[in-house]
């Protein structure tokens, strides 16, 4: 027969195993618990691709072309003397008017002309060395009108016209290329100097045992447009009087360039 004490003591002794256990359990599944959630957590990381191995090379695109001008810009005039302002200012206008209207016969058209500059400015006479102010002679009138024309070919045409009707002043015969054309050649010149760059990076990179794989940036610079060395239209229009021939004006090539820098991305 068990005693009242020894069965008290038999409890207690049952419960305090019975919490060991439970505790044991409850340890073994933290445990496990944790294992599983560390596993998880490595089961989902990923590599991180590594770009190191990309690299850089800059490449200058080069390209050019030689254009005939398909524009003139004529600059002409007359200039006239007298002793006052008012006189010299009617005679200069007589003259510039007979120029327009011959100049317009021999087919300039009235949208392609313009007043470039008209001044009137005293003339001074310092004769004696003692003198600080100079005398007024007289007065000059300077007219110029400028023609802005596509057709290259009537220039001489209209230099002769123009300088037989009373014009005595040409100053500047500039042969250039129209906006719509020289777009056209912008457009052509990026293509081949872009072509011209992956060229040499593809040359490049073939001799490094490298390729090709990106582009990074694009620089693309001014263009450059050259126009020929030509006479001045003053030594032009002397050797023409020399021999009562026509001004012999030559529009000749220019030459456009441009150049594109380009970072390719290499490997």
């Amino acid at each position: 027969m068990i005693l009242s004490k020894d069965y008290d003591k038999l409890l207690i002794f049952t419960l305090v195993a019975f919490s060991i256990s439970l505790a044991g359990l409850v340890v073994v599944h933290i445990l496990s618990s944790n294992a599983a959630y560390a596993q998880q957590q490595i089961s989902t990381v990923r590599p991180i691709q590594n770009n190191t191995n990309i690299n850089t090379l800059f490449v200058t695109g080069n390209s050019n072309t030689k254009i005939k001008p398909d524009k003139v810009i004529l600059s002409l005039g007359v200039e006239t003397n007298n002793k006052t302002a008012n006189a010299a200012l009617v005679a200069n206008s007589k003259v510039m008017n007979k120029v327009i209207d011959a100049l317009k016969t021999a087919g300039v058209k009235e949208n392609e002309t313009s007043t470039s500059s008209l001044s009137i400015f005293p003339n001074y006479n310092y004769s004696r060395p003692s003198d600080t102010v100079g005398k007024i002679t007289g007065f000059t009138v300077s007219n110029l009108m400028q023609i802005q024309s596509m057709n290259i070919r009537n220039v001489s045409k209209w230099i002769d016209t123009a300088i037989a009707s009373g014009a005595n002043t040409v100053n500047n015969v500039d042969f250039t290329i129209s906006d719509k054309r020289l777009d056209e050649i912008k457009n052509n010149l990026i293509k081949q100097a872009i072509d011209n760059a992956r060229t040499k990076a593809n040359i490049a990179t073939s001799v490094l045992g490298l390729k090709v794989v990106g582009v990074r940036s694009v620089d693309l610079n001014e263009f450059e447009i050259h126009p020929p060395p030509i006479p001045s239209a003053r030594e032009s229009l002397a050797a023409a009087s020399a021999d009562n021939r026509s001004a012999p004006v030559i529009a000749g090539e220019q030459q456009v360039n441009t150049n594109i820098g380009i970072v390719f991305s290499i490997r």
